[in-house]
């Protein structure tokens, strides 16, 4: 297989650019100090910022945060007990601040909210005395509507200048829930951002035609490959513990189960393949969000076409250190989905090497090179899918998958690698405080 990097195109992206007055701008907005013939002279000092995180997406937070720390730069975190550990927490760079605390999903209602109006307290309180000009904000709180509109209106209020990392334009129009107080809002908290980040061409296009975004506010990054799971087993040992034979052809649908991931159609086309070779397994594993009625009409499809012995099932959240165990035992990822521009479980496939059979949706098909890192379907397609599941399986990309996986490690380690990320971003961040 000829090296994956003779066939990708370089990244894009428009907005500000790396620059020598960047470098001043990044290094200093300086203290100053008195030189021999009494002349204030100035000496740098690191740039500072506040990550707000949301809480969670650890993988990427952490990706972040070492990328920009490892370029000098100064972080206050905002965290929780998910986030706090030991990559941060011994980072001499990061100022953690674990607002956020507890999250435990089986809390009590009225406990969720508690905590929930206690994380917003802390933050309101943290913000009105924070050091950093510039807040990064990589998700958005459990508050929709007050986030990006009262929360943003009290940041600039505080004379903040506001970075935002976009990773889903408009969720709610992927998960068939759209409003018009909904568009509102985010068009408030889209005009209110000094900058915005978002990761595909396609998902720029959208923020300029939809939400009237000038095209200069908006910037294209890489996802960031997520660089953070542990990857230290075999695929021989991963494929022991799940119980999968050596001859068993093993799918993966991994992330969070909701309707615009299009799992009914992979059980559709699994359960046609099934009928010719019972050789292949499929590996369900994540959790329902959204209507959990969606992953009951699923595992009904799946008692009632007797597949279920093929299929193992993991209906959870799979934390960070279990992940592996997975993406190894897998010998390909499917993402069937219906619905969406980008998909960070794609850039976890690709960390392990692992081939995506994708939807031709959105952007998602220009992740993957044909051939290469592979294969493309017609979306919403069941019998197109088993068409090209029976093509990879087919093909040297199987047959030689060791190879495989190596060559798509290096190429996502080139492609999406976090210094690409953080080259734009400071360079953002320094115009930003030229600015001012």
């Amino acid at each position: 297989m000829m090296p994956l990097t003779e066939q990708t195109p370089e990244t894009r992206h428009q907005g500000p650019s790396p620059s020598a007055s960047s470098d001043v701008a990044l290094s200093s907005l300086a203290g100053r100090s008195l030189g021999a013939d009494g002349l204030s002279i100035p000496h740098p000092r690191p740039l500072q910022i506040a990550l707000l995180t949301g809480g969670g997406d650890k993988p990427y937070a952490l990706g972040m945060a070492a990328a920009l720390t490892s370029e000098g730069i100064s972080i206050d975190f905002i965290g929780s007990d998910d986030l706090s550990t030991p990559e941060l927490l011994t980072n001499r760079r990061v100022n953690f601040l674990n607002l956020r605390g507890d999250q435990n999903p089986n809390a009590r209602p009225a406990r969720k909210m508690a905590r929930v109006l206690a994380y917003y307290w802390r933050l309101v309180g943290y913000s009105a005395g924070a050091k950093p000009k510039i807040f990064h904000i990589l998700w958005n709180n459990k508050f929709q509507l007050f986030d990006c509109t009262l929360l943003m209106l009290y940041y600039k209020l505080l004379r903040k200048r506001i970075v935002f990392t976009v990773h889903n334009v408009n969720a709610g129009k992927r998960d068939s829930n759209d409003s018009w107080l909904n568009r509102l809002s985010l068009k408030v908290q889209y005009n209110l951002s000094d900058h915005l980040f978002v990761h595909t061409d396609g998902m720029k296009r959208e923020m300029i035609s939809e939400f009237h975004i000038p095209e200069n506010k908006v910037s294209v990054i890489p996802f960031g490959v997520n660089n953070t799971v542990p990857n230290t087993g075999s695929r021989a040992d991963a494929k022991r513990r799940l119980d999968v034979s050596s001859g068993d052809k093993v799918m993966l649908f991994f992330g969070n189960i909701a309707p615009y991931k299009g799992l009914e159609y992979l059980i559709a086309a699994f359960s046609a393949l099934l009928k010719k070779d019972r050789s292949y397994r499929l590996l369900i594993v994540g959790r329902p969000k959204g209507p959990q009625s969606y992953w009951n009409e699923i595992r009904r499809t799946i008692v009632k076409g007797n597949i279920g012995d093929r299929v193992i099932e993991k209906i959870e959240y799979v934390p960070d250190e279990e992940t592996e165990l997975y993406f190894k035992a897998a010998d390909a990822l499917v993402l069937p989905y219906a619905h969406v521009f980008q998909s960070g479980v794609l850039f976890l496939g690709y960390n392990f090497g692992l081939p995506a059979i994708a939807a031709d949706v959105a952007s998602l098909k220009n992740e993957i090179i044909e051939g290469k890192t592979g294969l493309v379907f017609r979306a919403q397609d069941p019998s197109d899918l088993a068409n090209k599941i029976d093509e990879y399986f087919k093909s040297e990309l199987f047959s030689n998958l060791e190879n495989t996986r190596f060559q798509i490690k290096q190429y996502a380690n080139d492609r999406y690698s976090w210094s690409k990320v953080t080259e734009i971003t400071t360079a953002v961040y320094s115009n930003l405080l030229s600015s001012r």
